[in-house]
């Protein structure tokens, strides 16, 4: 079975090397969707995949990052990272071109270190993440699967290569995520005392 939970966010950027002169040439924003999808094979003791207030949690901060915050790829010229980092105190680094389709491969990747480090508490199955939809516009998305996210002929995303700015980070319910997230500490799920035995 799969849920999706959808986000948003205004995010600006630079499309380097694309065909559109105007989004390869000029800083733009995009008002993004952001749907996860995750996917199970059992009910947890709630009777769902997974429940939708635990996602307003860590990945909700980390999605939430990138609102109003200028994206670039960290092998943008060096003037234009200095420039955007001196003025928008909520920027982002990213080892990949902030595309729709690197977004949702972005997006993916953390997601998934995330889920995986994280002790769940209410009889939840193996949950997975399926996919990850990045809607750019309206009518244009990006969907990433797990053969997606890892493939290195997409471009390597490493966690320790996205760069969070001090202003992002300050504002997660936890400062150290990120950190916490590369040294693979574990996040953990409240613990439910069963109302209703199964």
């Amino acid at each position: 079975m799969l849920i999706r939970k959808l986000f948003k966010f205004e995010s600006a950027h630079i499309v380097r090397n694309c065909s559109s002169e105007r989004c390869r040439l000029s800083i733009h924003g995009h008002s993004y969707k952001v749907e996860v999808l995750l996917e199970a094979h059992a009910l947890d003791h709630g009777q769902m995949v997974y429940d939708f207030g635990l996602m307003k949690g860590t990945i909700r901060d980390v999605i939430d990052a990138f609102d109003h915050a200028i994206c670039f790829w960290d092998r943008d010229e060096a003037d234009y990272i200095r420039w955007a980092k001196e003025y928008s105190a909520r920027w982002i680094a990213m080892p990949v071109s902030p595309s729709a389709e690197q977004f949702s491969r972005l997006f993916f990747v953390l997601i998934d270190a995330i889920l995986k480090q994280t002790d769940m508490n209410n009889g939840e199955d193996v949950v997975t993440l399926h996919s990850v939809i990045a809607h750019e516009t309206e009518t244009g998305y990006a969907q990433c699967f797990r053969e997606d996210a890892y493939n290195p002929r997409m471009g390597a995303i490493a966690l320790d290569q996205v760069i969070f700015s001090d202003q992002c980070k300050a504002e997660w319910k936890d400062p150290h995520m990120m950190d916490r997230l590369l040294r693979g500490e574990r996040f953990v799920n409240p613990h439910i005392t069963l109302q209703v035995q199964p």
